[in-house]
C-alpha cells in the first residue's frame, strides 16, 4: 500500500494571511495559546512558599510539580502536531483548551504534592496541544523573515503573560489560596477555548493536509531527526529556555527566601523582565529589516551569556543588585533567540509544520524540564545553584548554534 504525505509548500498554495481587525484578533489569539507555558508555570509561583508548607514538601518536591508540566507539555506536542497536519489546525486546539480548563481544577483539589505533579503533567499536555498548533498556524501564513517578524509581535503578547502572571497569581493569593489560583487558571481556558471556537481560523485546507496515516507520520519524523540543522536549531532554543526555566522554577526563593524580597516585590522584578524580553521582541523585528536572522541568533546568544556570567557573579558575591540586572538582560536576550531560531528551524519544513512545531516544542521543553530539579536538588539557602544552570545552559546554547546548527552554506 503506497502512502502519501503533503508536496512542498508553493508561495500560491498557501492560505492568506488576515488583514486588518482580523489579523489583530488573529495574533492575540495565538499570542494567548503560546502564552499557555508562562500562564501555566508562572502564576503560581508566589504561593511556591505556602505550598511547601500546606503540601507539607520541600521546595524539590513543589518544583517536580514545574517539571511534569513542562514533560506534559513536551508530550502534547509530540501527539498534537503531527495529528493537526492530519486532521487541520482547529480540531486539536479546541480539545486541548477546553480540556485545559477542567484539568486546572483537578490541580486545585490536589490533596498532596506527588497528586498535584500527575494532575500538573495532563494539564501540560492539554496545554501543549494550543501551542504547538499556534506555531504550525503561524507556518502556514508566513515563511522566513516574515515568520520571525510574526514570532516577535507575538512576544507582545507571549511576553505580557511571564509579566502579569506572577502577579496575578499574587492577587489572587490575596483572596484565597495556592488552589484559588488553578480556578483562576481554568477560568482563562474557558474563556479561551469559547474565543477560538468564535475566531480562530482553518489554516491548513484539505488539500495541504497530510495522509498516509502513521507511516507519512513516521517518515516526517525521520525526516526532522535526519536533519541536522533543524535539529541544532531546535536544541539551541531547548538549552536556552532551559537558562530561562532555571531562572523560573528558582527566582521566587531566591528573591523572596535567599534576598528577602516580599512575594509584591518579587513580581515586580519578575514583571520587569518579562518587559525586556517583550522590548528585546519588538527591536528584533525590527532590527530583521537590516540584518539576517541567524547573525542576531548569533549576538543575541553571546548577550546571554554574558548576562548569565554576572548572575554567577552576583551569586558569589551575594549581590542581590547584580543579580537583578544581570537577570534582566538575560531574559532580555531571549526576545531575539526566541522568535529567530524558530523561524529558522520551521522554515526547513514548511510542508510538516505541526510536526516540525512538534518536536521544535518537545525539545525546548524536555530539555528545559532537566533544569528544575537541578536547580533545586542544588540546595536551599543560596541562588549559586540558579546562577550555574543559567550559565550552563547559556554556554551550551551558543555552543550548539556554533556546531550543530552551522549551514554549509551562509543563508
Amino acid at each position: 500500500m503506497s502512502h502519501t504525505t503533503a508536496p512542498p509548500v508553493r508561495p500560491g498554495e498557501r492560505v492568506a494571511a488576515p488583514t486588518g481587525r482580523a489579523a489583530a484578533v488573529l495574533l492575540v489569539l495565538l499570542g494567548t495559546l503560546t502564552a499557555f507555558g508562562p500562564l501555566s508555570l508562572d502564576t503560581y509561583l508566589p504561593a511556591f512558599p505556602e505550598m511547601t508548607r500546606d503540601l507539607a514538601a520541600d521546595q524539590a518536591r513543589i518544583q517536580l510539580s514545574l517539571t511534569t508540566c513542562l514533560v506534559g507539555m513536551a508530550l502534547g506536542q509530540l501527539v498534537t502536531g503531527p495529528l493537526s497536519d492530519r486532521w487541520g489546525r482547529r480540531r486539536p486546539v479546541l480539545a486541548g483548551v477546553g480540556a485545559y480548563a477542567l484539568l486546572s481544577l483537578a490541580c486545585a483539589a490536589a490533596p498532596t504534592a506527588d497528586l498535584l505533579a500527575a494532575a500538573r503533567f495532563a494539564q501540560g499536555f492539554a496545554g501543549g496541544m494550543g501551542v504547538v498548533v499556534a506555531r504550525a498556524v503561524v507556518r502556514d501564513l508566513y515563511a522566513g523573515r516574515d515568520a520571525a517578524k510574526y514570532f516577535s509581535r507575538l512576544t507582545l503578547i507571549f511576553g505580557i503573560a511571564p509579566m502579569a502572571a506572577p502577579a496575578f497569581g499574587s492577587l489572587v493569593l490575596r483572596f484565597g489560596d495556592w488552589r484559588t489560583v488553578f480556578v483562576a487558571l481554568a477560568v482563562i481556558g474557558a474563556l479561551l477555548a469559547a474565543a477560538v471556537a468564535w475566531r480562530l481560523p482553518e489554516t491548513l485546507p484539505a488539500a495541504r493536509r497530510s495522509t498516509g496515516g502513521l507511516a507519512a507520520t513516521a517518515a516526517a519524523g525521520r525526516a526532522l531527526f535526519t536533519d541536522r540543522i533543524f535539529l541544532g536549531y531546535a536544541l539551541t532554543q531547548g538549552l536556552a529556555f532551559a537558562g530561562l526555566f532555571a531562572y523560573i522554577s528558582g527566582s521566587s526563593f531566591v528573591f523572596q527566601d535567599v534576598f528577602g524580597v516580599s512575594a509584591a516585590g518579587f513580581s515586580v522584578l519578575f514583571g520587569v523582565n518579562a518587559l525586556a524580553l517583550v522590548a528585546v521582541g519588538q527591536l528584533n523585528a525590527r532590527l530583521l529589516d537590516r540584518f539576517e536572522l541567524r547573525p542576531l541568533l548569533m549576538r543575541a546568544l553571546g548577550v546571554s551569556v554574558l548576562a548569565a556570567a554576572a548572575v554567577l557573579a552576583g551569586a558569589l558575591l551575594d549581590s542581590l543588585p547584580l543579580v537583578a540586572v544581570a537577570l534582566f538582560a538575560f531574559v532580555g536576550s531571549l526576545g531575539m533567540v526566541t522568535p529567530n531560531g524558530t523561524a529558522l528551524a520551521l522554515d526547513r519544513h514548511a510542508a510538516h509544520a505541526g510536526t516540525a512545531a512538534a518536536l521544535l516544542g518537545a525539545i525546548q521543553s524536555v530539555v528545559g524540564a532537566l533544569a528544575a530539579p537541578l536547580v533545586g536538588l542544588g540546595g536551599e539557602g543560596s541562588a549559586l545553584p540558579m546562577a550555574v544552570v543559567i550559565a550552563g545552559a547559556a554556554v551550551a546554547s551558543l555552543t550548539t548554534v556554533r556546531t550543530l546548527a552551522r549551514p554549509r552554506f551562509p543563508r
